[in-house]
């Protein structure tokens, strides 16, 4: 449509205006979107959060595969192109003269655009962190503690809003969202965290609630991608755009594409309901060294040290079907470490020196 293109050409000139004027910070801008990446919520703020406190570390898994989930669908029904391939494509441009706009090893995303995944998964994520750490100051009830409680306020809000706005700046300077997809991407994100500050049954779901999940999920993807394609509609129809304009074929990652997003995240939910009803949680998170700070930090340490070893293990892209079954593993195995067998071993581990001591 000519708002649509309108809109487009608008977030053109930011983004222009973004690489020839803000070049000095590219370096940081590229950081801020490898910060937004979804995929650090598994890898490095559940862990943390998990140990500290499980009944944040619980939502925080919830709240990033929902909103991931959301995101997903969202995409396929909005139909968001990306500006590093709509500029080559758009007619509104007078004798095929197409804006120049740099791209970078992280810009060839394949799936649509609309809303961005970065900054939904980022400010979901930092939502739920930056209340969880109010509700201590709320706690609060001496009077002299009001005004650090406004305090700490304003400064945990500050602080999300600096990382939010970092992030969708950062994905609009390496051109791979136009700007109304960031902000969309914030504000659906923060709607299904706070969606789940009162939703408390998760913290008490069984397996069986954790797999019912998964299947509605996968189902209802899997069902509407099907149904669309009978009324020929390709809902991936962002892949061949993205190979086709991606400056450099090495920078398209199948890690990307739409159906690789929701495995690793159906695989993540899967791998938390495993480990919270395996009674090697049950032995160690809920057992006597759980109050412990010493108990804590070894397994935020163990947790994370083991997390980056996974970065090392590299799926096979040649079969795609082969690849979503182990990234699906692969995911799986994260949270139950986290979760299970880090915290077990350590357990385990204290009880052995406790008893040499005796």
């Amino acid at each position: 449509s000519i708002k649509m293109d309108l809109l487009h050409s608008n977030g053109v000139l930011i983004i222009q205006h973004l690489q020839r004027d803000y070049r000095a910070y590219q370096d940081f801008l590229n950081f801020m979107s490898h910060v937004g990446d979804p995929r650090n919520i598994f890898s490095i703020y559940f862990p943390l959060w998990f140990q500290l406190n499980q009944v944040v570390g619980t939502k925080m898994i919830w709240v990033a595969v929902i909103g991931d989930w959301f995101n997903l669908i969202f995409k396929w029904i909005l139909f968001g192109h990306r500006p590093y391939w709509w500029v080559q494509e758009t007619m509104i441009y007078p004798n095929q003269s197409s804006p120049c706009l740099e791209q970078f090893p992280i810009t060839c995303e394949t799936g649509p655009g609309s809303p961005s995944g970065h900054a939904m998964g980022s400010s979901c994520v930092w939502y739920v962190m930056v209340t969880a750490a109010l509700s201590y100051t709320v706690r609060w009830k001496d009077k002299s503690a009001v005004p650090l409680h406004r305090l700490t306020w304003s400064f945990l809000w500050s602080v999300f809003w600096i990382i939010q706005i970092s992030v969708c700046i950062s994905r609009v300077f390496i051109a791979t969202h136009f700007p109304h997809q960031v902000i969309l991407g914030v504000f659906a994100g923060i709607l299904v965290a706070e969606a789940f500050e009162h939703t408390p049954a998760i913290q008490t779901a069984s397996l069986r609630m954790y797999i019912k999940t998964n299947l509605f999920l996968f189902i209802f993807a899997l069902g509407f991608y099907l149904v669309l394609k009978l009324l020929d509609i390709d809902l991936l129809w962002s892949v061949p755009k993205a190979k086709k304009w991606c400056a450099n074929p090495n920078w398209i990652n199948i890690d990307t594409t739409p159906f690789a997003g929701l495995v690793r995240n159906l695989g993540a939910l899967f791998g938390l309901g495993l480990g919270i009803n395996s009674e090697m949680f049950i032995l160690s998170c809920k057992g006597k060294n759980s109050c412990k700070i010493s108990f804590r930090i070894l397994c935020i340490a163990a947790s994370l040290a083991t997390l980056q070893l996974y970065n090392f293990v590299k799926i096979p892209t040649h079969t795609e079907y082969l690849f979503y079954i182990l990234s699906f593993c692969k995911s799986a195995a994260m949270p139950l470490t986290v979760v299970a067998l880090v915290p077990y071993c350590v357990h385990s581990l204290m009880r052995t020196t406790e008893k040499k001591l005796n």
